[in-house]
């Protein structure tokens, strides 16, 4: 593990899914009761500036009434908008205070969809940084996360999810997602593992799989 080269990206660690009173909240807490999110997602935060890793938030957030998407979306931006969900300058967009971003921190502008690739500068910021490997945590494990992971890999990053620092709106499917799904596109890894390799610049077992 090469600190200077490794990114965390803390996806959607923000009030409608994080906090009480979130709109989302109800939907993804008993997966992050499960996983413990919260609590994991934050010491990779501290330990990752202590190591002096680049840390990156990528919030999604929409202007009131929701121009920049589909006057008919479907699937799960639909469920956004029904909600009322992420609407910029809103508390419920802003990133939880636990997970804060300081001066050392980068903060991506511009997420509309699922991809915190698709419609920001990110890789742009990873590859001007000299960034090989990208560490992932945060919402939601199946879709969010998981997009993420597959356009990391496909681009040609080092992939490394947190499969304890994540959660979705439904335990199995957060679980079923992390089995089957993130081993083809990344290192699964706890945030245990994560932290000891940071510490040590240790090499993370590759628990990756193929077919």
């Amino acid at each position: 593990m090469d600190n200077e080269s490794t990114a965390v990206v803390f996806i959607e660690f923000q009030n409608d899914f994080t906090s009480e009173g979130g709109v989302l909240h109800e939907a993804v807490k008993d997966s992050m009761a499960a996983n413990n999110t919260l609590d994991n997602a934050e010491k990779v935060l501290a330990a990752a500036r202590e190591a002096g890793t680049t840390v990156i938030h990528s919030p999604i957030s929409f202007a009131p009434g929701y121009n920049e998407i589909s006057k008919h979306p479907y699937g799960i931006l639909k469920g956004v908008v029904d909600a009322t969900a992420f609407v910029k300058g809103a508390w419920g967009a802003e990133i939880m205070e636990r997970f804060a971003p300081l001066e050392s921190d980068i903060v991506i502008e511009g997420k509309r969809g699922l991809d915190a690739f698709g419609s920001t500068n990110l890789d742009f910021i990873l590859r001007s940084k000299g960034i090989k490997t990208v560490v992932l945590a945060g919402f939601l494990t199946n879709c969010c996360v998981e997009s993420t992971m597959r356009t990391a890999y496909e681009r040609g990053y080092n992939v490394i999810t947190l499969t304890d620092a994540v959660a979705a709106t439904r335990v199995q499917e957060g679980e079923s997602s992390v089995q089957f799904n993130y081993p083809m596109f990344s290192t699964p890894t706890t945030t245990d593992e994560f932290i000891a390799a940071l510490d040590t610049a240790a090499t993370l077992e590759d628990s990756s799989r193929g077919y």
